[in-house]
């Protein structure tokens, strides 16, 4: 999703909460302590999220923030995929301190996952949930951004608060001062000789 069309998502739930839950999630994400390739991005056993994995190294090429380049694992790859899409569970067994597990769940995790994700944090690393109501994953998480299926609040879609918080993962954080500044101009430039060159 180009930025436009996520700045019109912003305007529409302006007012709702879902900005600022988005951008702080997001933000959190792109702070966590990992190096580049210690990001690992697990789905549900039906749902693996290359569509987040896809946005968030898109936010770390124009970003300018290697660390954010996520490493998808999934569930059952198949036997001839690339190199970078035939990660499996096992990568999580090996999960530790200086590595963010980054769980996207918008259905069930399963104990399966969970399991996974409890052996993870007690090896010190750090969790991130995107996901429904699920006591056990948002138990275990450092942090979690909770996606009610069933609510009296307006509730984005699923996909469109992922795409929110990938968005804010790779913005520059006007707080920070100089980084962000210098972020920003990074991404200026790339933008511009991309446009030169066509």
């Amino acid at each position: 999703m180009d930025r436009a069309r996520v700045g019109v998502l912003r305007d529409l739930l302006a007012g709702t909460g879902w900005i600022e839950r988005t951008r702080d999630f997001g933000r959190a994400l792109r702070r966590a302590p990992h190096d580049p390739g210690g990001l690992l991005v697990v789905g549900t056993p039906t749902e693996d999220p290359w569509h987040v994995a896809a946005h968030l190294d898109e936010e770390a090429r124009w970003s300018g923030l290697p660390n954010l380049t996520p490493v998808l694992v999934r569930w059952s790859p198949p036997a001839n995929a690339p190199e970078h899409l035939s990660i499996g569970l096992t990568r999580l067994e090996h999960a530790q301190r200086g590595e963010t597990v980054f769980v996207v769940a918008p259905d069930d995790p399963t104990t399966a996952l969970l399991e996974r994700l409890a052996d993870a944090r007690k090896n010190g690393a750090t969790l991130f949930a995107l996901g429904e109501d699920d006591a056990d994953l948002a138990g275990l998480a450092h942090e979690t951004l909770t996606v009610p299926s069933n609510s009296d609040i307006i509730v984005p879609a699923f996909d469109v608060v992922s795409h929110l918080v990938t968005s804010a993962a790779g913005e520059p954080d006007a707080r920070r001062g100089g980084r962000g500044f210098a972020a920003f101009r990074a991404r200026l430039g790339r933008a511009l000789n991309t446009l030169s060159d066509d």
